[in-house]
């Protein structure tokens, strides 16, 4: 048996879809952490190629007003050279993975260097992006992170009305970004308390999601919390020590929905 641990400025839509299994192991110590992916897409543009200089991925959690403050990188970025249109047709690219704290998510700001370009009838041209490499590419989120679930972030890149072409001769291309966010909320949390607790002897919750194992042992107070499970229902194995005396429990029909918290209450043993 598997285990594993528990505008331009507003150009942007919000909307809630799922489905994508991420299983954590954890006591209620970790319950102040959500899991967020950042992912990038486009829609066809007419153009041979447009790149874009990524250079990092970051997110403001607080709802202060000044816009120089509050960001840090989500962590574990993938910086690179990306062109948008090897991400058309359903392809997207994953640019930041991590465990963040949990709570209000304000923004998330798209970081981007000076080697952006766009190719058009075979020819090169730089493609500039007024502040972006400054103050980065803001995308309002106002979404406030589950403790134990999962948010899969799509970036979509409407290449075609972001583009423009500046007046007169110059001949040069500057990026005012259309970009649509959607969230996906890939699952939720089972959590449960043992009453009465079984002092000095361990107790371990389990639900089976696909092949794997999800698995997380009860606290002092007889708490537990299962993270990472997407939306379904499942059967929850409670094992108590051996040495307690006491029975395996399997409460069935447990409904599990995403970015939510299912509470079994109190389970009596």
């Amino acid at each position: 048996m598997k285990r594993i641990k528990n505008y331009l400025l507003g150009f942007f839509t919000m909307s809630l879809m799922g489905l994508v299994l991420v299983g954590c192991e954890s006591n209620n110590d970790a319950s102040g952490t959500s899991t967020i992916m950042v992912r990038m897409t486009d829609a066809p543009g007419d153009y041979d190629e447009v790149n874009i200089d990524v250079k990092d991925v970051l997110m403001k959690t607080t709802t202060e007003t000044d816009d120089s403050e509050g960001w840090v990188s989500i962590g574990n970025v993938t910086p690179g050279m990306y062109n948008l249109l090897d991400l058309t047709g359903g392809v997207n690219v994953l640019l930041a993975d991590n465990v963040v704290p949990s709570g209000y998510l304000g923004q998330i700001r798209l970081l981007l260097g000076d080697n952006n370009t766009v190719v058009k009838d075979g020819v090169t041209y730089p493609l500039k992006t007024p502040s972006a490499q400054q103050s980065g590419l803001k995308l309002k989120i106002n979404q406030t992170l589950l403790a134990g679930a999962t948010y899969d972030f799509l970036l979509d890149f409407d290449v075609e009305h972001s583009i423009v072409v500046q007046a007169g001769t110059s001949g040069n291309y500057n990026l005012h970004p259309v970009i649509n966010v959607s969230t996906m909320v890939t699952s939720g949390v089972i959590k449960g308390v043992i009453d009465p607790v079984l002092v000095g002897f361990q107790v371990m919750a389990s639900v089976q999601v696909g092949d794997v194992t999800v698995t997380a042992y009860a606290n002092e107070e007889g708490m537990f919390q299962l993270n990472g499970i997407p939306a379904g229902t499942y059967s929850v194995t409670l094992t108590p020590d051996v040495a307690s005396g006491k029975e395996i429990k399997t409460i069935l029909d447990v409904v599990v929905t995403n970015g939510i918290v299912t509470d079994m209450g109190n389970i009596t043993l």
